[in-house]
C-alpha cells in the first residue's frame, strides 16, 4: 500500500456496529486478503513440490489466517493431480 493510498470508504462494506466509531476507511477488503492467500497456497505447493509440509501457527493472532491458508492447501491437495502430506503444529510465544 502506498503512502498516499486514501483507502476505501467504510461505507462500502459490512462493520460490525462495535468498529463503526473507531473505523474511519478500509485499506485492504477482506475479499483481496482472501485472494491473496489462495495465491500464497497455490505458491507453497508449488515450491514444496511432493515434499512433506510442515505448517506451523503462532497463536493467538495467526489463528485465523494460518486457517484460511491452511483450507486453501487442502482444496489445492484434494482437486489437484498430486496429494502433499502436510502436518500441522502450533507455537505460543510471549511477544511478538
Amino acid at each position: 500500500i502506498r503512502d498516499e493510498e486514501s483507502g476505501y470508504n467504510k461505507n462500502l462494506f459490512c462493520i460490525p456496529k462495535h468498529y463503526e466509531e473507531d473505523l474511519e476507511r478500509v485499506f485492504i477488503p477482506h475479499g483481496l486478503i482472501l485472494d491473496r492467500t489462495e495465491r500464497l497456497a497455490k505458491d507453497i505447493m508449488q515450491d514444496m513440490g511432493s515434499h512433506h509440509i510442515v505448517a506451523l501457527c503462532v497463536l493467538k493472532g495467526g489463528y485465523k489466517f494460518f486457517a484460511d491458508l491452511l483450507d486453501h492447501i487442502k482444496a489445492l491437495n484434494q482437486n489437484g493431480d498430486k496429494s502433499v502430506p502436510v502436518t500441522v503444529d502450533f507455537v505460543r510465544i510471549k511477544s511478538y
